[in-house]
This record gives structure tokens, sequence and C-alpha cells, in this order.
């Protein structure tokens, strides 16, 4: 069975960190690039981070960039996210882009004092 799942998502003050995870199964998962979206109430799907299949080449969008680290290793990508602002409450989903895109279920990321 195709899918991603994700984990580590939860509640946390503004400056603090989160790592979620994105665990891939039932495909060949170096085939793929990997991405990291969120979204936020009332707003469009935002696309945050990308990683290659070969993990050489990393992108950041610019609200993000120098505070979240995108990784992966043999079947799961990673997003460090540091300095976590209010702005970066949202859910997060894991995105496998190749011959099919998959889409995991996401999770909530909510930072709040």
């Amino acid at each position: 069975q195709v899918q991603l799942v994700e984990s580590g998502g939860g509640l946390v003050q503004p400056g603090g960190s989160l790592r979620l995870s994105c665990a891939a199964s039932g495909f060949t998962f170096s085939d793929f690039v990997m991405n990291w979206y969120r979204q936020a109430p009332g707003k469009e799907r935002e696309l945050v981070a990308t990683i290659t299949r070969a993990g050489g080449s990393t992108i950041y969008a610019d609200s993000v960039k120098g505070r979240f680290t995108i990784s992966r290793d043999k079947n799961t990508v990673y997003l460090q996210m540091n300095i976590l602002k209010p702005e970066d409450t949202a859910i997060y989903y894991c995105n496998a882009n190749g011959r099919i895109n998959i889409w995991g279920q996401g999770t909530q990321v909510t930072v709040s004092s």
C-alpha cells in the first residue's frame, strides 16, 4: 500500500522547535522528490521545502529560510523547524512527487504562547 505517514506535530511556544517526520512505504522512495507543504486556516496550501531524490539539493520558501531544514534518509523525510513563529501555525503535509503524486494525511503544528 502506497502511503506517507506524518508525525511530530504539536503545540509549541514562539521561539521553540519541532521536528516533523514522514515515513514512506509501498513505493521506491529514492525515485521521488520530497516536499513539505503547509496550509493555514483560510489560506491556500503553500510549498515550504523541497529535497531532491538523492538529497543533494534543497529549496525553501522565503518565509522559512534559515529556520527550517529538510532532510531525508532511506524511507523518511524530515522537517526540522526552529525559531517557530505564530504564523507557522498550519497543517503540515508531506508530498512525494514522481511518476505519481502522493500525499500524507497531515500533522497539525500550532505555535502559541
